[in-house]
């Protein structure tokens, strides 16, 4: 007896990630919608000819009164259910200042560390998580820090690229190599599964500059250096997801270096709409002075 097998449908979804400065945009799904009496970020099904970055600005645009032109690949997520495929396309894009006030209800902004608390669909974890960058960026040319990092850590690892570390990095479980940084020199040297482990990619100003719109990989985030806001812009059109900005403070490492101070650093830093870390003479109990200087969280080498 010959079976049929049917191939399963496939459904493409667009779904938007708007961010403002270091909030992100969410709704609220009505008890009587599918999934309903949860929180969601915007979005819907792509239409037939639509392209799926056209479906989210175009369901932005329908449910939250907002258009916006400059879209970002933030991830791709495949589920299989018994009889369907559903394909999730995930874009993220800044929302200006002046565009809050058209935002319809009953969307709003939430804080990263806010996102935990919300009843998301199960479907909308992944995303929360690669949105939940740490508060503090421990920066080292030593591996062995990442055994010791806080619960609100990461390890940016400052090394260069070559077969020795390449090789360290194969001893690392890998449920902690999630937790590590480096640069896209290093991480372009990695085989496929080492890759799709280490999510975050650090680059540094000289990179950066030479990038342009849709080049970044899908699927991972971008740390970038900045020292002026040209480069903090750029980062951001560009579609990194975070920004170091430095020096805020003098440093004994680079001490010919012209710090920013924490005035020049805020009002940089508020002409973004993605975090921006201080780099540069911090030390750990600075984190709440930074943030309330508009900084997302701190990075340091020494006292971090």
């Amino acid at each position: 007896m010959v079976q049929n097998i049917m191939s399963k449908a496939t459904i493409h979804v667009a779904i938007a990630i708007l961010f403002h400065q270091n909030q992100v945009l969410v709704g609220w799904r009505e008890a009587k919608q599918h999934q309903g009496n949860k929180y969601e970020f915007p979005g819907g099904k792509v239409e037939q000819g639509e392209l799926p970055v056209e479906a989210s600005r175009r369901e932005v645009i329908e449910e939250v009164g907002i258009d916006i032109e400059q879209w970002h690949t933030f991830d791709f997520i495949s589920h299989e259910y018994e009889d369907v495929i559903v394909n999730l396309h995930i874009f993220h894009a800044s929302v200006q200042p002046e565009q809050l006030a058209e935002i319809k209800q009953p969307w709003r902004c939430y804080s990263r560390d806010e996102l935990s608390e919300l009843n998301f669909p199960k479907a909308n974890q992944a995303m929360i998580q690669k949105l939940q960058w740490p508060r503090k960026i421990k920066i080292s040319d030593d591996l062995s820090h990442l055994n010791n990092l806080e619960k609100d850590q990461m390890l940016y690892w400052r090394v260069m690229a070559s077969p020795e570390y390449i090789s360290q990095l194969q001893q690392i479980p890998v449920d902690q190599l999630s937790r590590l940084i480096i640069n896209q020199r290093l991480w372009s040297q990695l085989n496929e599964l080492q890759q799709q482990t280490i999510r975050t990619i650090h680059l540094k100003q000289s990179q950066l500059m030479q990038l342009q719109k849709g080049e970044l990989a899908g699927g991972y985030r971008y740390l970038a250096a900045c020292h002026d806001l040209k480069a903090l812009k750029h980062a951001e059109n560009i579609g990194c997801e975070a920004a170091l900005l430095s020096p805020v403070l003098a440093t004994e490492t680079h001490p010919d270096t012209a710090a920013l101070g924490w005035e020049k650093f805020k009002q940089m830093a508020k002409q973004v709409q993605i975090p921006v870390f201080a780099l540069g003479g911090m030390k750990a109990e600075d984190l709440d002075y930074a943030q309330n200087q508009h900084a997302y969280g701190i990075a340091g080498i020494r006292y971090v």
